[in-house]
C-alpha cells in the first residue's frame, strides 16, 4: 500500500519521507504543486485546487497524508486560504472516496484555538483569530464527513501541531534564533511568556506513528516538552551560543505593537512583506502552551527538546552545514 504525501516536498513532508525511506516495505510518493528536491524520482506534480490532478496522482487505496496549506501571515490574496485549506480539503475527500482510500492524517494546527488559554488540550475552544485558523479548522470537518460515510472502516487523524522548528527551516523560530546569533535581538514584554515548540523530527515520527492508528477521528495536539518561557529560551540557545544570557534590550508590548504596526502600513503603501508585523508581535508576546494527547498512544518523541534546540543551534550558527534545501515559512 503506497502513502501518498500530500505537500510533502515541504519542510516537515521532507522530514517524512526521509523517515519513511529509511522503513523497508513501506512505499511512498509525494504530491505536490512543486517537484521535491530531495526526492525529485517519487514526486508528482499535482495541485490540491484541482481535483483532476489529484486524481491522476494518486494510487488506488493509498494512504492520505496531507500536509498542503496556505500558512503565511501575509497571504494575499485571502482567497487562498479558503482556496488551497478548505477546497483543496473537498478536493482531496473526492479523489479518496473514488479511489477506495481508508485513512487520511491531516496535519492542522493549534491555530484553530485562537489565542488559548494555558494548557488548552484537543477538546479546548475553537476560537481562531486569523484565516489560517479558521479555514484549518474547516478542513477538518470536511475531513470528518468524508470518514462519517464510513466510520467503521476508515481513518482520520487529524494532527494540531504548534509552531515547528528545525534545520534548514527560514520560519519564526530561526528569525528569533538568529537576532540572538548576531546579537541584534530585543525582548518585547517581560519574557514571562511560555511558548509550546515541535521540533520537526519529532512532528514527522508522530506523523508516522499515527498510520497505524485503527478506523474512527482520532484528534491530537503535538507539542514537544518542557515548555520554556521567553527568558528561558532566550538564556538557553544564548548559552549553546556562547553569548550572554540575557537581553539588555527590552520594549514593553505597547511599543512593540506600534513598531509592527507602522511595519504594516508600510507594507501596504508598498507592497513589501517585512518579517515584524502587529500579528507576529502578538503572536510573541502570547503564551501557547497547549496540552497533548499525543503521548497517550505510545508514542516516544525521539528528540528531546533539549537535544533539539541544540542540534537546530549548532547546524545553523556553530557549525552551519551547506547540505540540504532550505523551507521558508512562519
Amino acid at each position: 500500500m503506497t502513502t501518498c504525501v500530500i505537500g510533502g516536498s515541504g519542510f516537515i513532508g521532507t522530514r517524512l519521507c526521509d523517515r519513511l525511506s529509511r522503513e523497508a516495505g513501506h512505499p511512498f510518493q509525494i504530491i505536490d504543486k512543486t517537484r521535491s528536491r530531495t526526492y525529485s524520482d517519487l514526486s508528482s506534480i499535482a495541485d490540491v485546487r484541482s481535483v483532476d490532478a489529484l486524481r491522476a496522482a494518486v494510487p488506488e487505496g493509498a494512504v492520505l497524508i496531507n500536509l498542503a496549506a496556505e500558512h503565511r501571515d501575509d497571504v494575499s490574496p485571502r482567497s487562498l486560504y479558503d482556496d488551497v485549506n478548505v477546497q483543496g480539503a473537498r478536493n482531496i475527500c473526492t479523489v479518496a472516496r473514488e479511489k477506495q482510500v481508508r485513512c487520511i492524517v491531516f496535519t492542522s494546527s493549534v491555530a484553530v484555538y485562537g489565542f488559548a488559554p494555558l494548557g488548552t488540550a484537543e477538546s479546548g475552544s475553537i476560537n481562531p483569530f486569523n484565516d489560517y485558523g479558521r479555514t484549518k479548522y474547516e478542513a477538518e470537518q470536511v475531513l470528518r464527513a468524508w470518514q462519517e460515510e464510513a466510520p467503521d472502516t476508515r481513518t482520520l487523524v487529524i494532527v494540531r501541531p504548534t509552531v515547528v522548528f528545525g534545520e534548514n527551516n527560514r520560519g519564526n523560530v530561526y528569525n528569533l534564533l538568529r537576532q540572538i546569533a548576531i546579537g541584534r535581538f530585543v525582548m518585547i514584554g517581560d519574557g514571562m511568556n511560555r511558548k509550546s515548540m515541535a521540533y520537526v523530527e519529532n512532528v514527522a515520527a508522530f506523523l508516522q506513528h499515527s498510520l497505524t492508528s485503527p478506523p474512527g477521528v482520532h484528534v491530537f495536539n503535538y507539542v514537544d516538552k518542557p515548555d520554556f518561557t521567553m527568558n528561558e529560551l532566550v538564556a538557553q540557545v544564548s548559552n549553546l551560543l556562547g553569548r550572554p544570557s540575557t537581553s539588555r534590550v527590552r520594549l514593553p508590548v505597547a511599543a512593540g505593537l506600534l513598531i509592527g504596526s507602522c511595519f504594516d502600513a508600510v507594507a501596504k503603501v508598498s507592497g513589501r512583506k517585512f518579517p515584524i508585523s502587529a500579528v507576529r508581535v502578538r503572536k510573541f508576546c502570547a503564551n501557547s502552551v497547549y496540552g497533548s494527547a499525543a503521548f497517550n498512544t505510545g508514542f516516544t518523541p525521539p528528540v528531546s527538546m533539549e537535544q533539539a534546540l541544540e542540534r537546530t543551534v549548532r547546524h545553523e550558527f556553530l557549525a552551519p552545514a551547506s547540505e540540504g534545501p532550505l523551507f521558508f515559512s512562519e
